[in-house]
């Protein structure tokens, strides 16, 4: 029997998740929820996705629209095993009675508070702690391409503290309605920002700080780091240890990747749906140690990174498959990776 995951909210994220849902043999796709008819809905059924709204009242919306619902929210749960929660942030304690009163497991994204699950998941570091739960919360892109790199240095070295400033794409690129435009924000002003403590939701022995700048691109988020290991390493060793990673992408400038917008172009060129880069990119050439500290880049594909995560842990919480290893090689190779 393949597990029925419904998707609640079928924009950037959640289309993504259902796409990848789609590709993996154990698990299949009963419903996805659109607020308001657009190209997304009408795609949706195209793919042959079964429609559903919020709400009733949502209904004649679609119907004025000429896009067949197959039900309401509530209708969809009774038929699911598990829901994707990819809804706008803040959103999420409403749901959660909602899913509760219909037995449903769900899983929310990093625009929610760790609070709201008090379980934050990433498919190496944490899968066995999520096997069997009824709630949990996919941390954000930026969290999830720190954590992917700061757990494997951590088990191998320790990670006596990390620092890091991120340069935030300022939207996604389907969005009109933010900026800046011509200019470089720091955010927040007040320092330090909230990826540190994000990271703590999942590696809480690690002492790290982080600041942001949001910046006028849409394509992805750089990250710069600074790492303090405890033990000793060289340059070669971090790489091996990034080349042994499953969702850690080595690249160099010597091959003309030197800009986030040529990491974006690989992934088209690589025939990714949707130009999407599900792994860290860090420049293998950016790999430094200085001063016995470790140093390098890494570029995160905001709108993508977070999708396979989301698949392990569907896998973990129907308790599928209790080996994170094996749950990550599988979607790996279902999407490509």
């Amino acid at each position: 029997m393949k597990a029925k995951v419904a998707i609640n909210g079928y924009g950037t994220i959640g289309k993504r998740v259902a796409d990848a849902v789609s590709a993996q043999d154990d698990m299949e796709i009963v419903g996805v929820v659109k607020t308001k008819p657009s190209f997304e809905a009408r795609i949706a059924q195209e793919k042959g996705y079964d429609l559903y709204v919020p709400a009733k009242e949502n209904i004649e919306l679609f119907k004025k629209s000429k896009i067949d619902v197959s039900g309401t929210l509530e209708e969809l749960l009774d038929k699911a095993d598990i829901v994707i929660d990819a809804t706008p942030g803040d959103t999420g304690e409403e749901y959660k009675k909602l899913y509760g009163k219909h037995g449903v497991k769900a899983i929310w994204q990093g625009g929610e508070e760790h609070e709201l699950t008090g379980f934050s998941f990433n498919s190496e570091a944490n899968y066995h702690d999520a096997l069997g739960r009824d709630f949990a919360r996919v941390v954000s892109c930026n969290t999830t391409g720190l954590v992917r790199v700061l757990y494997p240095l951590d088990k191998a070295y320790g990670v006596r503290k990390a620092r890091v400033t991120l340069m935030r794409r300022a939207a996604d690129p389907n969005d009109i309605k933010t900026g800046p435009i011509n200019a470089l924000i720091p955010d927040p002003i007040k320092l330090p920002s909230h990826h540190g403590p994000d990271v703590n939701s999942i590696l809480p022995d690690i002492d790290i700080t982080t600041m942001a700048v949001k910046t006028s691109t849409t394509l992805m988020h750089l990250h710069a780091l600074n790492i303090e290991l405890k033990k000793t390493a060289s340059e070669d060793d971090i790489i091996k240890i990034f080349e042994e990673r499953p969702r850690i992408r080595l690249v160099s400038s010597k091959d003309r990747i030197k800009s986030t917008a040529e990491a974006m172009e690989f992934a088209r060129d690589m025939g990714r749906p949707r130009g999407d880069m599900w792994e860290n990119v860090v420049w293998k050439d950016s790999i430094a140690i200085n001063k016995g500290e470790l140093y390098f880049f890494q570029a995160i594909h905001q709108e993508s990174d977070v999708v396979p995560e989301n698949v392990d842990a569907i896998r973990a919480m129907l308790e599928i498959e209790k080996d994170g290893a094996r749950s990550i090689k599988k979607t790996n190779k279902a999407l490509g990776i």
